[in-house]
């Protein structure tokens, strides 16, 4: 039933977004005990794994619109069903953000204008990154998650490991990118925080949906030519 679907993705969605978000903004920079970047890369990583094993076989497990996207471009998925899943998607997020909010703001001193795990360029990137520098970042970024995704899914891997290669690529992307972006690679995630951090995180998200998008697109595009798929395979949906 489709909306089974869409409930796993908001879930799922949720799930990464409060567990890799919550990470940086509650526990990154803890005295003495902050996870720091390290930690926040695993807490994303790690959000995805356990969600693929949970959700995996009900919806594929997307939780990213760049994904759903990717797939579409890559085959795998059916174009008619991307807007529902983007729209799951994007209302876990909220809901997760908001949630962080809620909890984030029982500390003495918490001031969502600093940022609240946003993502941004040019004075709002933590190394204070070139617009052009974060885009081309998040493009390449998404672009090999989706390689990745593509090829621990094909109907000629491992069984079993997709979920373990997925998560461990999102951790590499986000050991890389941190510094940069803060790391999207996923338009649902950004929004979630940017709409209560409001004013510039609003007015840069735009980068944080295009980017990725893009990325997604041309990572499902170049495994769909690198690769032959076997008969049938398709990533939440029913198999043909």
């Amino acid at each position: 039933m489709d909306m089974k679907k869409y409930a796993a993705e908001a879930i799922g969605t949720f799930w990464l977004t409060f567990a890799g978000c919550g990470s940086a903004v509650i526990a990154a920079g803890f005295p003495q005990v902050g996870i720091g970047l390290v930690g926040v890369s695993l807490a994303f990583g790690l959000s995805v794994v356990t969600m693929a094993y949970a959700i995996g076989h009900i919806s594929g497990c997307h939780l990213n619109p760049a994904v759903t996207v990717g797939l579409a471009a890559g085959g795998r998925f059916p174009a008619g069903q991307i807007l529902p899943y983007v729209i799951a998607q994007v209302c876990g997020a909220i809901v997760a953000a908001e949630l962080l909010y809620v909890i984030a703001s029982g500390a003495p001193g918490f001031d969502v204008t600093k940022g609240f795990a946003s993502n941004g360029y040019d004075a709002h990137s933590p190394g204070q990154y070139s617009m052009i520098a974060c885009f081309v970042t998040e493009v390449v970024m998404t672009m090999m998650f989706l390689f990745v995704i593509m090829g621990a899914t094909h109907g000629r891997a491992p069984a079993g490991f997709a979920p373990l290669a997925i998560g461990l690529a999102l951790v590499m992307i986000h050991l890389v990118s941190i510094p940069v972006t803060n790391t999207s690679v996923n338009p649902a995630r950004s929004t979630g925080p940017a709409l209560f951090v409001g004013g510039w995180a609003l007015s840069q998200l735009w980068l944080f949906w295009v980017a990725p998008l893009i990325g997604g697109a041309l990572g499902g595009v170049i495994y769909r030519w690198l690769s032959e798929e076997p008969a049938g395979v398709v990533v939440g949906a029913k198999t043909a």
